[in-house]
């Protein structure tokens, strides 16, 4: 299971994304990949990027399931607690 989450991308982005996986929501895409096609989208989704930020969530062997990853200046940062994954808002000053 792949869930990709896009903030401030093209609408071409986003499109192309639509050929793999399902958009329920305007950003968010859902479904399930090999492991080579997910990275290859995942490269794509970097490479096309500009100014917006990604965060994926993908199936893994840990112990909450997933993993997450991340490029660009998300809206939350994904942090780390004694090997749990935890998203946590960035103070603005």
């Amino acid at each position: 299971m792949v869930i990709l989450i896009l903030e401030r991308v093209t609408t071409s982005l986003r499109g192309e994304l639509t050929r793999w996986l399902i958009q329920p929501k305007t950003g968010v895409f859902v479904g399930h990949l090999s492991a080579r096609v997910r990275d290859l989208l995942w490269d794509r989704v970097v490479d096309g990027l500009r100014d917006g930020a990604a965060l994926m969530i993908q199936s893994n062997n840990t112990e909450q399931g997933f993993s997450v990853v991340s490029a660009g200046d998300t809206s939350r940062i994904m942090a780390d607690f004694e090997g749990l994954t935890l998203p946590k808002t960035p103070k603005t000053h």
